[in-house]
């Protein structure tokens, strides 16, 4: 594999990683008439909860489902210049036109009201896109095995880059895959987020942990793959490195959790024999997951990687990627009890979705 960095016309970094060399030609630079890129965000604290939230109102210009012929994410031609100046490329990321943080975010001014119940902070952080492939048409499971190595090793580099940000506390990689889904580019993409806080997702999950070896002295995470592989009734696919499994206490209506064999605590850390072993196992489970009613699952691949400076002891690097569909022709929306209460509501037996995901039975 080889990397190469370039920066685009408004000053936003691009890398590109190329599953052997790069082209013998060079890669062109952007050629395009961008004026400087100055994005603002701010986060606000919800006291209640305990959270923050991302206001970054420029979002609303964002590019909105495109047509193909307009995509940004497809390679530059000599008619039409995109984001990827490359004539051709393997995997391309670089930094977000219209990202939800930024590193250069200014000093939000204050809320009405008293300070300390309305705290806000500039929205500082980063987001990045992460192009799979220039194939306008392919998707994530249509990639080679060569090709998610890539793509691998663009996630380690980009997780490793992003964590030395100052400020930055997570970095979460993910894809977002179908307009049920809600993306807004077809093209085959993920992104990464570096967070300037650590996600309440992150933060619950780490505190269940912690109080688990309090109480115990074991590893929750252990715990819970150990038990999933000892059952067997929830498995979808198991490597020498890696194990795929639908969760006993699944909330969407198919769900797989892919964790590593051996703990580790983000991408950068796993060795190069894991690194090779994930892709066959991905590509059979998101082939599986396609195949279970016989067209694209729409989809979210959420990467839960450590903290960069807290707790990193207790994580378990894993991949959680489920699926809205439920049925032919019908998604599961989140509606009162999911949104209103974050209490989830499954219409289909973790043991069932596992089941057909193994290809047995068939999808009702």
């Amino acid at each position: 594999m080889q990397r190469v960095s370039k920066r685009l016309a408004d000053g936003r970094e691009l890398v590109y990683f190329f599953d052997d060399r790069a082209p013998a030609e060079g890669i062109p630079d952007d050629r395009r008439e961008l004026a400087a890129h100055r994005p603002e965000s701010v986060i606000r604290r919800d006291a209640l909860r305990g959270d923050w939230v991302v206001v970054a109102t420029h979002r609303q210009d964002r590019t909105h489902l495109p047509a193909q012929d307009e995509c940004p994410l497809c390679p530059s031609g000599p008619d039409r210049l995109t984001e990827i100046p490359g004539h051709a490329y393997d995997v391309a990321v670089f930094e977000n036109r219209f990202p939800s943080l930024t590193e250069d975010a200014p000093d939000p001014r204050a809320l009405d009201g008293e300070d300390r119940q309305f705290e806000v902070r500039p929205g500082q952080g980063r987001c990045e896109v992460v192009c799979f492939t220039g194939d306008h048409d392919a998707s994530f499971a249509d990639l080679s095995p060569a090709r998610v190595r890539t793509v691998v090793e663009a996630w380690c580099d980009r997780t490793a880059a992003l964590s030395r940000l100052p400020g930055v506390e997570q970095v979460f990689v993910f894809e977002n895959r179908g307009a049920e889904i809600g993306v807004t580019l077809a093209h085959p993409h993920g992104q990464i987020f570096a967070y300037p806080f650590v996600t309440p997702r992150t933060g619950r999950m780490l505190g269940n942990v912690r109080e688990h070896r309090a109480r115990t002295g074991r590893d929750l995470f252990a715990d819970q793959l150990s038990a999933e592989l000892a059952a067997g009734t929830r498995m979808v696919a198991q490597s020498d490195h890696w194990a795929a499994f639908v969760p006993a206490a699944a909330r969407w209506p198919f769900e797989v959790h892919v964790y590593p064999l051996r703990r580790v605590p983000d991408l950068p850390a796993l060795d190069a024999d894991a690194r090779a072993d994930f892709a066959a196992l991905y590509l059979d489970v998101l082939r599986r997951l396609d195949g279970v009613f016989g067209v694209p699952m729409p989809y979210i691949a959420a990467w839960h990687q450590a903290p960069v400076r807290q707790d990193r002891e207790l994580a378990w690097l894993h991949l959680e990627l489920f699926s809205t569909r439920r049925a032919p022709g019908k998604l599961k929306y989140l509606a009162g009890s999911e949104s209103g209460m974050d209490v989830f509501i499954n219409d289909i037996a973790p043991e069932h979705a596992a089941g057909l995901l193994r290809g047995e039975g068939k999808a009702a």
